[in-house]
């Protein structure tokens, strides 16, 4: 058997590095082969897992500096039939490519926002003359370095090493202890896992509304780990909320509180139940070497 994966590319994103981790689990653990298959957008990603298109889709979630992937969240509420399946944390190592002959002589840099947003202050301090550019991914960003001497972008050392580019300046991360966490997605989910995420939203954003949903879970001594609003697109000032738990899926006090939720709110859409694991690099990059 073998599973379709979609993730965000081109090869060498911190996307694929996840991929390649969860790909990996499933060769160890259920004896199932994968091809993985690069999409240029996160929203494309989580659209050809919907379409049929692939069997499981790997999108960024939130990055630790930067915070939420609203794209994921968005994207998420608006397709239905799609569940996480497994959380993965990734350490993000950021690096400055070029093949210009020094940092001083680097005018633009190309990379995706978040990383970009991530590695803001060194850039200032190093680079406050060039100008920044956004890319759909840190991959699609090296793309110009063959064309443009006084271009750089932030990437990785796994893609510099794919693409043959050199590396000007390591580790260039404003925070040491940057990661990303990644959803594994799919049309099936799991039914158990130790984190719960769930969208709702109201039927009318007033006074007081989200306190009812809190006091739901307070009461029942239920960990929320992450709350997000997003908005509904409809008009200004209305909001979807987000939020993540953690607990037994399968445990009585998650499965009242989710059903008292239904109770307080417009529409309630479960996103999957899950665990969290967080890869050692290292050995990934050890063990395909």
């Amino acid at each position: 058997m073998t599973k379709i994966i979609a993730y965000l590319g081109p090869e060498g994103t911190y996307s694929e590095v996840a991929t390649l981790y969860y790909s990996r689990l499933l060769k160890e653990i259920h004896s199932i082969e994968s091809e993985l298959i690069p999409i240029p957008s996160i929203s494309q990603t989580l659209h050809a897992l919907a379409q049929g298109k692939a069997d499981i889709a790997v999108v960024p979630i939130e990055n630790s500096i930067e915070g939420t992937v609203a794209i994921t969240l968005d994207t998420l509420w608006q397709l239905d039939g799609l569940y996480i399946r497994k959380g993965l944390t990734i350490p993000i190592i950021h690096n400055l490519l070029s093949r210009g002959r020094s940092l001083k002589g680097i005018k633009t840099i190309y990379s995706h926002p978040q990383a970009l947003a991530q590695c803001q202050k060194w850039l200032e301090k190093n680079l406050p003359q060039a100008r920044l550019i956004p890319t759909n991914s840190t991959t699609e960003a090296l793309h110009h370095l063959n064309q443009e001497p006084t271009a750089g972008a932030i990437s990785s050392s796994r893609a510099a090493q794919l693409y043959d580019l050199p590396i000007k300046a390591k580790n260039i991360n404003d925070y040491p202890d940057n990661c990303t966490r990644f959803w594994v997605v799919d049309r099936i989910g799991k039914t158990r896992g130790n984190h719960v995420s769930v969208g709702f939203a109201f039927e009318a954003n007033i006074p007081g509304v989200l306190v009812k949903p809190l006091e739901i879970f307070a009461q029942k001594q239920i960990n929320l780990t992450k709350i997000e609003s997003r908005p509904t697109k409809r008009c200004l000032g209305e909001y979807l909320f987000f939020l993540d738990l953690q607990g037994d899926s399968d445990g009585k006090p998650i499965q009242e509180a989710l059903k008292e939720l239904e109770k307080v709110t417009k529409t309630v859409k479960i996103l999957g139940s899950y665990d969290v694991e967080k890869v050692d690099l290292n050995q990934l990059y050890s063990e395909r070497s």
